[in-house]
């Protein structure tokens, strides 16, 4: 067996499954925004040539597919199983997307922690044997989003400054077992966090506590510190999430992050110039900038080794409206060249 077990949580990969291709889609917000040239597809219709956003949404997880596929120079008939999910009920994004592909399929949910949780899942089963290549990828979309979980898009309701911004992006990922170029040397199972947040327009609030224990468990059971790696990425805290993340570590474990962190959510767009309040989030925020630029610095050797850790809400329109607190949950993922 190549997976050595360092907790029951963390495992480390002795032969590190390797990202053979990767590849992402966004919206116009986002090709706007300072990540906008990593970008490998764009369109500013938000349907995506699409009837309804939902399908939309669904053909962004099929072209990111399609796109990192052509990129390995592969076919939908090498790909053993992918790992697949978004934010829409019963994942109709991923399982939308998939339907002509023809290829074994794992619908996955962590909420916005899905492109961890599926990067971690798939990088599990080629390690162990299960599969030769698999494939790893998530969406959102503002429109649906908002649909779902907040208000209709024409009502244009009023947002808080701890609201964030999801992002319409989605992004694909094939690792295989050869472990070559960029390498997946251990992944870290997140553990549902809940310090009783009920404000469903600020979420950075309740994935933080979730981000701050995955980072603290995984740095303990691997033994490293923030020093031992280029860059710690979190998934979509945004302004206010980062914050906290930072008083969380400093006050629990005296650990210092600033300096050695970035968020995805205050990466993909410009908090001053773009208005989205506190930053972006969804399931798309933190799989289309690992697909594109986080991995591409990582091929160009201007990142060595990053820990990226995938951070989600797990709520729902009905949990919200009945009161319940927003547990957070964060899987790590620890990347190297």
């Amino acid at each position: 067996m190549d997976i050595k077990r360092l907790s029951r949580q963390t495992c480390r990969f002795l032969r590190p499954p390797g990202v053979v291709s990767w590849a992402n889609v966004g919206g116009r917000l986002e090709r706007q925004g300072p990540l906008g040239s990593y970008f490998d597809v764009t369109d500013d219709d938000s349907f995506f040539g699409k009837k309804t956003w939902e399908q939309g949404e669904a053909e962004m997880q099929a072209i990111a597919l399609r796109r990192a596929l052509q990129k390995g120079g592969l076919t939908p008939e090498d790909v053993d199983c992918v790992f697949a999910g978004d934010l829409l009920n019963q994942n109709i994004g991923a399982t939308f997307s998939l339907r002509d592909f023809a290829i074994p399929f794992y619908g996955v949910y962590g909420a916005c922690s899905t492109m961890g949780e599926s990067l971690s899942l798939a990088a599990m089963a080629v390690a162990g044997g299960l599969a030769r290549l698999a494939a790893a990828q998530t969406s959102s979309h503002f429109c649906t989003a908002e649909r779902q979980y907040r208000a209709p898009v024409p009502y244009g309701s009023q947002r808080a400054p701890t609201a964030q911004w999801t992002v319409t992006g989605a992004g694909s990922a094939v690792l295989e077992s050869k472990g070559e170029g960029v390498r997946i040397r251990a992944v870290h199972i997140g553990t549902i966090t809940d310090y009783g947040i009920t404000d469903a327009g600020n979420m950075g609030a309740a994935m933080a506590p979730a981000a701050a224990r995955t980072i603290h468990d995984l740095l303990e059971d691997s033994a490293t510190t923030p020093a031992d790696y280029d860059r710690i990425v979190t998934g979509d805290l945004g302004a206010v999430g980062t914050k906290l993340l930072y008083q969380l570590m400093e006050q629990d474990w005296g650990i210092q992050l600033a300096g050695h962190h970035k968020d995805c959510g205050m990466m993909i767009y410009d908090l001053k110039s773009q208005d989205v309040n506190a930053g972006g989030s969804g399931c798309g925020c933190g799989g289309s900038v690992l697909c594109s630029h986080i991995l591409k610095k990582m091929e160009q050797g201007a990142l060595r080794k990053v820990l990226f850790v995938a951070t989600g809400a797990l709520m729902s329109p009905t949990s919200t409206k009945q009161g319940n607190s927003i547990p957070g949950v964060a899987h790590g993922v620890v990347l190297e060249v």
